[in-house]
């Protein structure tokens, strides 16, 4: 068994080469522009702080580890093409010859919803929801953000959202290969639902409003994800039939 697997973990590993290959020399790329980057990154928090307020580091090397998320981050996005390419040439071989066809539509589309995702929360979802906190807690207390926690949730939130939005990607290729159907995706339902929120909860700030912006699309992209199935592989009425008879 162990021999049969061989050639799956070297082809892996294979992979898993090129696309830390191809981060490590983005990194080095980012690396040189990190300050307009994080001004880019720092932009939606700051236009909402109160006059004369910013963001403090609190330790000396605060501002190194600060670039260095920054430059990662910055890589592993603008690596994103090599990356959903390299995932598709690995499970390539596993594909029929009609079906390998997809890897430029999967590479393009997979990378295009991805910065969709993460753009609906650079321009939407944080906005929206540090004026809320901000403005919540104003009168108050005087808001000085570490600019390493700052980095920290930014990145989080808009690799959470750029995932979220691989859902429609996903789903194409999955009925493409006859592996999900309408029904299947409607009877999980009520459980994505439930995971939806979960991840919601987990990836945004600690208030409801922010919540909703992330779930709302979210749920609305499974939606779309059962029409697409239903396009692509739809479930056959006798076979429905079967189910409910057993």
């Amino acid at each position: 068994m162990f021999e049969d697997m061989k050639p799956h973990i070297a082809e892996l590993r294979k992979r898993l080469i090129i696309i830390v290959v191809s981060i490590f020399v983005m990194f080095f790329v980012a690396f040189f522009f990190y300050e307009p980057i994080l001004h880019w990154m720092m932009k939606p928090l700051n236009e909402v702080l109160p006059e004369g307020s910013s963001m403090i580091a609190t330790g000396i090397p605060e501002p190194f580890f600060v670039t260095l998320k920054v430059s990662f981050f910055s890589a592993f996005i603008f690596s994103l093409p090599i990356i959903f390419w390299q995932i598709w040439l690995f499970v390539a071989p596993g594909l029929y010859p009609n079906e390998k066809r997809f890897i430029i539509p999967f590479t393009f589309s997979a990378t295009i919803m991805f910065l969709l995702g993460a753009g609906f929360a650079y321009y939407i979802v944080l906005p929206l929801g540090f004026e809320f906190l901000v403005n919540f807690g104003e009168s108050l207390v005087s808001v000085a953000p570490k600019i390493n926690e700052y980095v920290s949730f930014f990145t989080k939130l808009l690799i959470g959202f750029g995932l979220s939005f691989e859902l429609p990607v996903i789903t194409f290729f999955l009925a493409t290969l006859g592996l999900v159907t309408d029904q299947s995706l409607k009877s999980f339902f009520k459980y994505a639902i439930i995971i939806i929120f979960i991840l919601s909860a987990i990836l945004t700030p600690p208030d409801v409003f922010t919540q909703i912006l992330m779930s709302g699309p979210m749920i609305l992209l499974y939606g779309v994800s059962i029409l697409i199935a239903k396009a692509i592989n739809p479930e056959k009425p006798s076979k429905r039939k079967k189910e409910k008879k057993g």
